[in-house]
């Protein structure tokens, strides 16, 4: 569900006293504000006109099947992102960003339907936990000021690594665990480290859209598994 770490940009104070740092930052999280809103719109739109019981049969395939829809989404947010760090036009960057909440929109129905149908409260709670975190995590970089560039490394080989027991998990059947739920979550919560340091060090700033959709990445992979878990718990 995470996205590829990008490179590292080039090296700028996020503490500056440069007003446009400033006015940069505060433009990527209210679009991350505004990608999360738009998330629980199409959710809203999904389930309330029944259209989202018809995607979650679409969906329930298989093993095989649901692995051809998550490479399918994979190379949705590949090219998602890819054009919301390349993108000359500003439309361009946008339609991007709405796209990729639209491909996590979609992918999310399967586990918000059982959720929603079979553990009553899971989403919200789970949708609590996650906020609580993404904000304790950002805290942490804002506070220590540190930069997590060291970590694009370990998300590279992590996500390869977790992608390789997802197929084999959805070829053979085994079940993955709490375990391994348990070591996305934290995955995310590096992510999410990665990306707010990123934010605040190094991305330029006429990217603040991609920065944006990013930061809704991990945020999103940290939603699917925390959800997953009180799924597990219950």
């Amino acid at each position: 569900m995470y996205t590829e770490p990008q490179p590292r940009y080039r090296e700028v104070s996020a503490f500056a006293q440069a007003p446009s740092r400033a006015d940069f930052i505060t433009k990527v999280y209210s679009h991350l504000l505004g990608a999360v809103l738009l998330f629980i719109v199409i959710e809203a739109l999904l389930f309330t006109t029944g259209i989202a019981n018809q995607i979650a049969s679409i969906l329930s395939v298989g093993r095989l099947g649901w692995l051809v829809v998550l490479g399918g989404f994979m190379l949705v947010g590949w090219i998602a992102t890819r054009t919301a760090h390349t993108a000359t036009s500003l439309g361009a960057q946008y339609a991007a960003l709405g796209g990729y909440v639209l491909a996590e929109a979609i992918i999310f129905v399967p586990l918000l339907w059982m959720a929603n149908a079979s553990f009553p409260g899971a989403i919200t709670a789970a949708a609590v936990v996650t906020a609580v975190g993404f904000t304790a995590l950002t805290a942490v970089v804002i506070a220590t000021r540190k930069d997590f560039s060291f970590l694009r490394g370990i998300l590279c080989w992590g996500g390869i690594i977790a992608l390789v027991f997802i197929g084999i998990s959805a070829f053979t059947g085994f079940n993955l665990g709490n375990v391994f739920v348990v070591a996305m979550i934290a995955f995310a919560g590096a992510a999410v480290l990665y990306d707010t340091s990123n934010v605040l060090h190094h991305y330029p700033e006429d990217r603040y859209v991609g920065a944006s959709l990013q930061l809704f990445a991990s945020v999103a992979l940290m939603f699917w598994y925390i959800l997953q878990l009180f799924m597990r718990k219950n």
